[in-house]
């Protein structure tokens, strides 16, 4: 292990209690260092230190991430991978935390979306209303085939009610 500087080591500190309170992406701790005066050489060390030290750890923050933005924001697959690349996580472990969401809970969350929306939506006709749920769940990163079996089956089942009750 290398020895830090004081300034080095102050950052630490900062970024290690920091990491303790919340997950934090590796990226946000690089830019909080950058903003707290250190160079990115001066930055290096810190990070290979807090990542030794378990403070960071891509896998965890990306397991943790998802489980969130499904729970609490009801996101789909797409924007969370999404939001996970632009944290400058990579392709593999964002594909192996996405993985970790369940199929049915996954088609559950979705299907209450679209009852939730179809009964908040005015269309003309049916077309209009599938167009209009189909860019919402878009909109919260659901897949197309996803959305496509979900959406059918709920206008189907709304027009049935219209219908006849």
């Amino acid at each position: 292990m290398t020895e830090l500087s004081e300034e080095q080591r102050q950052a630490f500190l900062k970024a290690a209690a920091l990491c303790s309170r919340a997950e934090k992406s590796p990226g946000a701790i690089q830019k909080k260092l950058i903003q707290w005066g250190l160079s990115n050489d001066n930055a290096e060390p810190v990070m290979k230190q807090l990542f030794q030290q378990k403070f960071l750890d891509e896998e965890r923050f990306a397991a943790s991430y998802v489980r969130d933005k499904f729970r609490f924001n009801q996101w789909g697959r797409v924007k969370i991978a999404f939001h996970l690349k632009a944290e400058g996580i990579s392709t593999g472990i964002i594909a192996a935390a996405i993985d970790e969401l369940e199929g049915e809970d996954y088609r559950e969350t979705l299907k209450g979306l679209l009852v939730d929306k179809i009964k908040k939506t005015k269309a003309a006709n049916q077309y209009d209303l599938k167009a209009k749920i189909f860019r919402f769940a878009q909109s919260r990163g659901f897949e197309q085939d996803v959305i496509c079996v979900q959406s059918d089956r709920q206008i189907k089942i709304n027009l049935f009610v219209w219908l006849f009750v």
